[in-house]
């Protein structure tokens, strides 16, 4: 009646076994370190540079525990921070050699003394949120100046498409800041343009001045319009940077405005520090361009002459010369996907960029007209453009996807395709503030939090053992489990905790003991009703469970309610609580009853149950003799 069959038990083994497994990291602590990645796209760390830094601390005298190439970045791991500042001196001046422009990113970093053995495995800490262990604070100030420039560029390009389909004739179409100047030679002209604008550019208002034997009509965008801007661009990278940390798998980040122009952003418990700063930092937009064929083209392709009027020069990824025409023809905001892959017949890594309805009928008649022509596909990152690729239109190209390569590795084709695939930036950003906040700030709500919940844990337990007597024991005992595979979860989720999750925690024992409490005395309420110990254990378990799972399921509810429609702190406390329900229906349940059964079980002659007193209802007819032998 009360035996478990091998099965039941195998799984409390293997449970056992993982919380174990993937708690143990937790308690190995974190060392100092200094990471360092790179800061673009064109430069890669690899073996040499690990070469290069262990030369490098060699000939400092500084001596690393472990250095390692991990990825794309190189981790030097010390015993002291004292260590860790020297090694970050010395790495600076080896690999950033150019302040204004640098290369790579020198960070400090924290990581865990976990052996290799369980980090190979996937068995890694949790983190901890900037209340208990600190993290990463940036503030990042958006240039309003080129988020209203990029709007009048774009007012140009549609001005000049649209005049185009209307059939109406202009002398050129150019940018003056934020105003879109229109040259047109005879009053109908201007009147036709006039009234274009007022019909289709509601944004928009015109003044015309007299230019020679024409007119010159300026567009200027409205007041409520450039605020509008303005809200949008702040809004649009705010959005942006969400996308970004999310691809990063930061968990509980903090974005919010601050003031017209300015964006906080906080990384609680994030470990990787030099790669959140590097996506966060790069302002990475696509711009799709005409190259400029001209004879004065290919002569300043070759350095033989300067750059033609409505031309820029860039750079390929080979270093070669690109002239590509300043109209822009596609930007980043016509794109709605991208993701890497391989190119059918080559089985080259590329990226296959999704474009918008407006994107792909631009594209589509971009190329229609301009077969045999060279197109320049430009990523700009941190304000300088690189050219991906620049291949020959060879037919029209519709449907709104398009595939770019250009002899990149499968790590770049990634890294292109997550910087595209989190969102084009709406204006550049600047990082102006940045700095970690120390792990020494949250020791104090590190050990209060941890004092609460283990003196917490004492204390029901010291009640549970002396009211319950053995099964307050199996109580407590699975109380622990419970506590073991909450912990181990939530390291193998890589959550963040923080104090709201710690009181979740705490609240989880409360459910969890609250559970047991019910399976005794509903064991308790069938002894007293004459049942023996074996039929009351059975019959314990199974009527409480109802109750027990009727609780659950209601609290479960709330908690999901707050996961989600909550946010911040919100969140991270349902988290832990959902975590924690399950969790104590596993322990409480099945693992104490699996205790119970162990111990019991296999007792045919059990005459009574180390449960505690069980009282005697008045007015009852059972006798007293049995009553005090199921009660001893």
């Amino acid at each position: 009646m009360n035996r478990y069959p091998v099965w039941k038990y195998a799984i409390i083994v293997i449970a056992l076994l993982v919380g174990v497994f993937y708690t143990l990291p937790n308690f190995f602590g974190e060392a100092p370190a200094v990471q360092v990645s790179s800061a673009k796209s064109t430069v890669k760390v690899d073996h040499a540079v690990l070469q290069k830094v262990q030369t490098a601390l060699d000939a400092a005298g500084v001596k690393p525990d472990s250095l390692s190439l991990e990825g794309t970045s190189v981790r030097a791991r010390f015993n002291t921070p004292d260590e860790q500042l020297k090694a970050k001196d010395v790495i600076q001046k080896l690999l950033i050699t150019d302040p204004t422009d640098p290369g790579f990113i020198v960070a400090l970093n924290l990581v865990s003394r976990s052996p290799d053995w369980l980090t190979a495995v996937g068995a890694k800490p949790m983190y901890l949120g900037l209340d208990l262990r600190g993290g990463v604070h940036f503030m990042l100030q958006v240039d309003m100046a080129a988020a209203l420039t990029k709007k009048a560029d774009s007012y140009a390009g549609d001005l000049r498409t649209t005049m185009r389909d209307k059939n109406i004739r202009h002398g050129g179409i150019s940018r003056d800041g934020n105003n879109v100047n229109i040259r047109v030679r005879d009053e109908a002209t201007l009147t036709a343009a006039r009234n274009l604008i007022a019909d289709q550019f509601p944004d928009l208002i015109t003044t015309s001045t007299p230019d020679g034997a024409g007119f010159t009509l300026q567009a200027s965008i409205k007041p409520e319009a450039l605020r509008k801007v303005q809200e949008q661009a702040l809004k649009q990278n705010i959005i942006t940077l969400h996308n970004r940390i999310n691809e990063l798998g930061v968990a509980e980040p903090v974005i919010q405005q601050q003031g017209l122009d300015r964006i906080v952003v906080q990384l609680p418990g994030v470990q990787d520090t030099a790669k959140a700063k590097d996506i966060l930092g790069r302002t990475a937009t696509l711009e799709v361009r005409m190259v400029d064929e001209s004879a004065e083209a290919r002569a300043a392709e070759l350095g033989s002459g300067p750059v033609p009027l409505g031309s820029e020069k860039y750079l390929d990824r080979n270093g070669q010369t690109v002239i590509v025409q300043k109209q822009v023809t596609l930007t980043g905001e016509n794109l709605t996907d991208a993701q890497p892959g391989f190119d059918s017949q080559t089985q080259e890594p590329t990226v296959n960029l999704t474009l918008d309805a407006k994107g792909s009928r631009i594209f589509k008649d971009v190329t229609r007209e301009n077969v045999g022509k060279r197109m320049a596909i430009i990523l700009f990152e941190k304000g300088k453009g690189e050219v991906v690729t620049a291949p020959v239109i060879r037919s029209e190209i519709g449907g709104g996807r398009v595939q770019i390569s250009g002899r990149m590795t499968t790590m770049e084709a990634n890294d292109t395709a997550l910087l595209l695939r989190a969102g084009s930036l709406a204006a550049p950003m600047e990082i102006i503030e940045e700095y970690t906040i120390g792990p020494s700030l949250g020791v104090d709500n590190i050990n209060r939090g941890i004092h609460s919940v283990v003196w917490g844990m004492v204390a029901v337990a010291a009640f549970m053992c002396v009211y319950y007597m053995l099964f307050g024991v199996i109580s407590t005992i699975s109380l622990g489990v419970n506590v073991l595979l909450l912990l181990a979860i939530l390291s193998m989720l890589q959550a963040t905790l923080t104090l709201p999750g710690i009181a979740a925690m705490a609240l989880a024992l409360g459910v969890a003991i609250d559970s047991n409490v019910l399976i005794n005395e509903r064991i308790r309420e069938e002894l007293r009703g004459g049942a023996s110990p074996q039929a009351a254990i059975h019959a314990g378990y199974e009527h409480a469970w109802h109750t027990i799972l009727d609780s659950n399921v209601t609290t479960l509810i709330v908690g999901l309610a707050l996961l989600a429609f909550g946010s911040g702190v919100v969140r991270g406390f349902a988290v832990v609580h959902c975590i924690g329900i399950l969790t104590s229906m596993f322990s409480a349940v099945f693992f104490s009853r699996g205790l119970v059964n162990l111990w019991y079980g296999g007792r045919k002659k059990l005459k009574s149950l180390a449960i505690g007193q069980v009282w005697k209802p008045e007015g009852s007819d059972l006798r007293s003799v049995a009553s005090r032998r199921v009660g001893e």
